[in-house]
């Protein structure tokens, strides 16, 4: 294990092509591969891979760009990937950059060293799409889930609570056109997401102990199914 530079993090089946299956790796890349080439997934047919800024790279880049989770949309044309601090929305027709970047742990980021300390930043969240490719989620802290938008015109980035008494926490300007699906992004490139939501909607602290990791939404329903804990709550989105 000590030799190990770059390990698998998730892998997910294209939902119409059999042959077709894509996986992440801790190095922040999605790899797709094609099974008709070879029965080995030594060799991949994409490589996806946002390059980092000049300049920008730290003792916890690596880390925080390792992918905890990826998950194919419906359409087989989008792959949702999830790292510590963002979600990333690919065209699997555009390797060199994701077309929608959301902003989920951003406001973490002066908090790296005590995450890293109290090994926080090496949680896993997962990621799910809506089965109308209209919005996308991920869980957070204090039992905090994230909803976005997906269509380019949508700033819907709304936040909710996994308990028994749900509260809405923020929803930054919902967008009324949601009758796009991600069909249309395959050349846009958007920036979303609340810079500084955890202080605000958590009584102005960080409750690390708290993390809601799973979560699924329903295939053709609108209902997101989220685990906190020892409990399985049902939102209907």
């Amino acid at each position: 294990m000590e030799d190990l530079t770059e390990v698998i993090t998730s892998a997910e089946f294209h939902p119409t092509h059999c042959n077709t299956l894509a996986y992440s790796s801790s190095k922040g890349t999605i790899r797709l591969i094609d099974m008709r080439q070879s029965a080995l997934c030594d060799s991949h047919a994409k490589l996806f891979e946002e390059q980092e800024a000049p300049g920008s790279r730290s003792f916890f880049t690596e880390i925080i760009a390792s992918i905890s989770d990826i998950k194919f949309g419906k359409d087989g044309r989008h792959i949702l990937s999830r790292d510590y601090m963002t979600l990333k929305l690919w065209d699997i027709n555009m390797e060199s950059r994701p077309v929608a970047t959301f902003r989920v742990h951003e406001y973490l980021r002066p908090k790296l060293c005590d995450l890293y300390e109290n090994d926080s930043i090496f949680d896993k969240f997962e990621c799910c799409l809506s089965g109308d490719g209209l919005r996308v989620a991920t869980g957070s802290y204090s039992n905090l889930f994230r909803v976005f938008g997906s269509v380019p015109s949508s700033e819907e980035a709304t936040t909710l609570e996994a308990s028994k008494t749900p509260n809405r926490r923020r929803n930054i300007q919902a967008s009324s056109k949601t009758s796009r699906s991600l069909t249309t992004l395959a050349r846009v490139r958007n920036r979303r997401g609340n810079e500084s939501p955890g202080s605000e909607m958590n009584g102005g602290g960080y409750d690390f102990s708290t993390k809601l990791l799973h979560l699924a939404w329903h295939p053709t329903a609108n209902v997101i199914a989220c685990a906190a804990s020892n409990s399985l709550y049902m939102y209907y989105a």
